[in-house]
């Protein structure tokens, strides 16, 4: 018990002191190749410097107030925690107010769901588009048996309703009077309502108006609680095409028979819509990561199939009204950067961040890194061949002025030679060629002993 007492002893004592030995070692090195570490760290400095600054950790993203913006903004906040990014939602009055906030660039907002037909602006200097992520389509709904079904949609009969037509600066009353229009219909008809579109869901659910234009997505609340009601039906955009060539930004939608409800057969016609797209905007100032985020956020919660988009339809650069992103076009091309499948964001973010600055760091970190393995003996040699200098000055001028009485200087200053070669890290780096320096002192010193030195003058 005892001997395997002494051997365990004896094993963490040589553990101990190899792992003091070792640091001693690694010190000394630091010691003698702190010039090299100190480049290196200068350099990465510089990278860093130079390096596009890391993404925040807030952004401010304008939605709505209620309605399908607010519902999809709030999964996208979810998504953008998942990641450790703090996506704060801004209530607005809907799109002309977020393209409006976006084109100011002293407004904070950096991001918003803006409706296409919305986003010609005067002036979309930098504001970008990171694509299309969802329909809109445009809905009429009226009361049942007010109106003659056999008729075009929109035609100037079907303006003798009283029609609520959203608030003034949403969406829904901006394409609303786009239709309108048109179809010549004035704008300015006493039968047009432009009450909240919550309001006037529940004003003809009512029986208080005949019919409303809402734009909004399939899954909205105010959609849903018209859809299958049997007193209200939806219109059929009979000329569909011919609006889509009309407005470019919109797209043509068919909901088929049944599709709203194969039990009670709600539609019990194929119905034509027209929808617009929602257009995920950006100042063009946000960091190229958080781009990308939004855009991997789009295919996670918008890429899948709904009721009207095929899976992986979304997102997708439907709506070229604002112009697309350089990080958004390098996605549609080329798909997300590999690092961002694999890695956490903020580790995929700053490799790839780093990446173009990294190659010319290597080439300046290469020869140095090299050169640490023979920097010491390096080091050691150039002390050598200092004291060498040294020596030769002093057998030159000796040779030149020898002088016997001082015999005992030559030789005091031969041996402080000596010890200084003995004191130095070159003793212990390059032993053979502190050897042959010693050796030749010693020569020196004999001759001066013997006056050689002065036998040869004399000679």
């Amino acid at each position: 018990m005892a001997s395997f007492k002494e051997d365990v002893s004896e094993h963490i004592g040589a553990v101990y002191q190899t792992v003091i030995d070792e640091a001693k070692s690694w010190f000394s090195l630091l010691k003698e190749i702190w010039p090299l570490l100190f480049l290196l760290l200068l350099g990465l400095s510089i990278l860093l410097w130079f390096a596009k600054p890391a993404p925040p950790n807030k952004v401010l993203m304008a939605t709505g107030v209620g309605g399908s913006y607010k519902a999809l903004g709030e999964q996208y906040q979810t998504y953008f925690k998942s990641k450790g990014i703090h996506l704060e939602l801004v209530e607005t009055y809907g799109s002309q107010e977020n393209l409006q906030r976006l084109i100011d660039r002293k407004d904070p907002i950096q991001a918003a769901f803006v409706q296409g037909g919305l986003i010609g602006a005067d002036n979309l200097s930098g504001v970008e588009s990171l694509g299309s992520v969802d329909f809109e389509p445009v809905w009429v709904f009226y009361r049942h048996k007010l109106y003659d079904e056999t008729k075009h949609i929109l035609d100037r009969d079907i303006a003798k309703l009283k029609i609520n037509i959203g608030p003034v600066g949403s969406g829904t009353h901006t394409q609303a009077l786009n239709i309108l229009k048109l179809n010549d219909i004035s704008a300015n008809s006493p039968n047009l309502l432009s009450l909240p579109n919550a309001d006037g869901v529940d004003a003809l659910l009512r029986g208080e108006i005949d019919a409303l234009i809402l734009v909004d997505g399939f899954e909205s609340k105010n959609v849903q609680k018209l859809i299958k009601n049997p007193e209200i039906h939806l219109a059929n955009f009979g000329r569909a095409n011919a609006y889509t060539r009309l407005m470019p930004y919109f797209e043509e939608l068919t909901v088929p028979m049944g599709g709203f409800d194969l039990g009670k057969n709600i539609p019990d016609h194929p119905i034509q819509l027209i929808s617009t797209t929602t257009n995920l905007l950006i100042d063009d100032r946000l960091h190229p990561a958080i781009q990308a985020l939004f855009l991997e956020a789009a295919k996670e919660i918008n890429g899948k199939k709904s009721y009207f988009a095929k899976s992986g339809q979304f997102p997708s650069y439907l709506n070229t009204e604002a112009p697309l992103s350089g990080e958004a076009k390098y996605y549609y091309e080329k798909g997300m950067p590999a690092l961002m499948k694999y890695l956490p964001f903020w580790l995929a973010e700053f490799i790839e961040r780093m990446f173009v600055l990294l190659l010319p760091f290597a080439a300046f970190a290469y020869p140095i890194i090299k050169s640490i393995p023979t920097y010491r003996t390096n080091l050691a040699k150039k002390q050598i061949n200092s004291v060498y200098k040294e020596l030769d000055k002093f057998e030159k001028d000796t040779l030149e002025s020898f002088d016997p009485n001082r015999l005992e200087q030559y030789i005091e200053v031969l041996n402080a030679m000596e010890l200084r070669v003995l004191n130095s890290k070159a003793s212990k780096l390059a032993t053979a060629d502190c050897y042959s320096l010693r050796n030749n002192i010693e020569f020196i010193r004999n001759a001066l002993e013997k006056q050689m030195l002065y036998k040869d003058k004399e000679a």
